[in-house]
């Protein structure tokens, strides 16, 4: 079972939810976003071929439609008493992309975001189980199938024993698209695929901060992902029984490797 799978299959249930708490104005513009979205990917299908349209695909423009719909269209009661605010919009990711967070599950906010990644792809169906690393790894030169080069000494895997690409640094400036200045921040929609579904912004300096909700209200649980690392980290020393991993749980200890868990974001889009 790829990344994806388990990291999408509540998608529908969050948009239906995302719908409820809408008003009609916000319906409507979901719907036009939603319908845009599914059309160009039909448009895609039509000449590349069926595997363009998944249910991957559907499934994320669905949820990054309504949520990002939901978030410019629908205005908070914050915004609704204090009209002055400008008000924000955001660019729609034509799929869902993932974001690598450390921090306390409990905050807020915090710092360390120099530290988080951010997969554009889902890394799951790109990636190398670990039984197969001798023959489609090691075999290659240390490149996977899909392109992307092994670090042996750092090195990332998700819940069902997949080897991932490693994420790259999370972007944390952003450019005003009028006056082209540079700015020492970024924002991104994010979600936990449960109930919250808000904006994250992180900082040049590192600092980051939620505009509603917890790390672990926007933590993915069921994808799970962690980074090996050091001299003597392999693959061959995973415990092969030990995945799956439950939703929530730990990623488990390799021999030879330091560890370290990182909790998954969905990511739907960015201010612009």
């Amino acid at each position: 079972i790829p990344l994806s799978d388990t990291c999408a299959a509540s998608s529908l249930l969050v948009t239906f939810q995302l719908f409820k708490s809408m008003s009609m104005i916000s319906i409507i513009g979901s719907f036009v976003f939603l319908s845009s979205a599914l059309f160009q990917q039909g448009e895609a299908l039509s000449v590349d071929g069926p595997s363009i349209l998944s249910r991957r695909a559907a499934v994320s423009a669905a949820l990054s439609s309504a949520a990002l719909a939901s978030a410019s269209l629908a205005p908070s009661a914050a915004n609704a008493a204090t009209e002055e605010k400008p008000k924000r919009s955001f660019r729609r990711y034509p799929s869902i992309r993932f974001i690598s967070a450390l921090g306390d599950p409990k905050s807020s906010s915090g710092s360390g975001s120099e530290t988080w990644g951010l997969w554009r792809d889902d890394p799951g169906p790109r990636g190398v189980y670990l039984k197969d690393y001798d023959r489609r790894l090691k075999a290659n030169n240390n490149v996977a199938p899909a392109g992307w080069s092994f670090d042996p000494t750092d090195w990332w895997v998700e819940e069902h024993g997949l080897i991932m690409s490693t994420p790259e640094p999370l972007p944390r400036k952003s450019v005003n698209k009028e006056t082209k200045e540079i700015i020492p921040e970024k924002q991104y929609v994010v979600t936990g695929d449960r109930e919250i579904t808000t904006v994250l912004t992180v900082r040049d300096d590192g600092t980051w901060e939620l505009e509603k909700g917890s790390l672990y209200d926007v933590t993915h649980l069921p994808c799970r992902s962690a980074a090996y690392r050091g001299d003597t980290c392999a693959p061959m020393n995973a415990n092969l029984k030990d995945f799956p991993v439950k939703p929530g749980a730990e990623m488990p200890v390799i021999n030879g490797c330091a560890k370290q868990d990182y909790a998954v974001l969905f990511v739907l889009g960015e201010a612009v």
